[in-house]
């Protein structure tokens, strides 16, 4: 081991230097760079098992700007650094590596679809709002990248039958809670439901643009629509008369049925459904 013309191949540990106040890597660095080398036994002995020798310092003045080092730019210094070890060789091409820049980007905030739920024929009746209305999100600019704008909530709450105006604790989704950071680490969820009160009932008949020779099979049949309305609007919804419109022009001239077709349909109706949905036609 005292001599001095020793080869052999190590995987030699290095490590990127750069402002991690301004910069961050996405990923594993690359730890070891593979060399030739040639020297006395005891020293490439220590080199191969890596005992108490310090790492190869390679400094990125402006990491964001590259993917990747050629390892031939490096072989200058390498080999001023192994000395009295003779480096002969460096066989990995290059080493790849992402490092971005750390920026701020504020997010726009928006409710999980799958965090929350609604009671029975309760319906969303204003906009969902959020106090702050925006957040602010710090980290990687590629990793800001992937939220495309905005940031999710997550309500947690069931069955929701009365207005919410809820504080929410925020959370950075999993994968990324190494690399990001929130300014904001609340905001207040607020919106409005109402009930929508279930029922059925009968329908006139009106029937528009027949010919004299064309009539509806079981004419006498009654035709009831399921229904849901806001309850906040009962009263009204009581004083309409709803009829059921058949209109000879709009017939399916395939099987010579019609569909059965509401009127009038407020806004603050929902129809279920039309029963017969649709009615057949006859001829003389």
């Amino acid at each position: 081991m005292n001599k001095d013309d020793y080869t052999t191949v190590v995987d030699y540990p290095v490590e990127f230097a750069y402002d991690p106040e301004q910069y961050m890597p996405i990923g594993d660095l690359p730890s070891g760079l593979q060399i030739e080398i040639n020297g006395n036994g005891w020293d490439l002995l220590r080199k191969y098992f890596n005992i108490n020798e310090s790492p190869f310092i390679i400094e990125l003045e402006n990491p964001a700007r590259q993917n990747q080092i050629q390892t031939s730019e490096l072989k200058r210094s390498l080999t001023d650094f192994l000395s009295p070890t003779q480096l002969l060789s460096i066989l990995d091409d290059s080493l790849s590596f992402q490092i971005d820049r750390i920026q701020s980007a504020r997010l726009r905030p928006y409710l999980d679809s799958t965090s929350f739920s609604l009671a029975t024929n309760y319906r969303l009746i204003s906009k969902i709002s959020f106090d702050p209305d925006q957040i602010t999100l710090r980290g990687p600019s590629s990793v800001l990248e992937n939220f495309e704008g905005e940031f999710p909530v997550f309500l947690d709450e069931n069955r929701i039958d009365q207005n919410i105006e809820k504080k929410v604790k925020l959370e950075i989704p999993k994968q990324y809670r190494d690399q990001l950071s929130l300014q904001d680490e609340v905001v207040t969820v607020s919106f409005n439901v109402v009930n929508f009160l279930e029922g059925n009932q009968r329908l006139n008949l009106v029937k528009r643009n027949f010919p004299n020779k064309a009539s509806l099979a079981n004419e006498d049949e009654p035709i009831l629509f399921y229904y849901l309305v806001d309850s906040r609007e009962v009263e009204k919804f009581s004083e309409i008369e709803f009829e059921a419109i058949l209109d000879f022009s709009q017939r399916n001239r395939e099987d010579s049925t019609i569909l059965v077709r509401v009127s009038p349909k407020p806004e603050y109706l929902e129809i279920l459904r039309i029963v017969p949905e649709k009615i057949k036609i006859v001829y003389e």
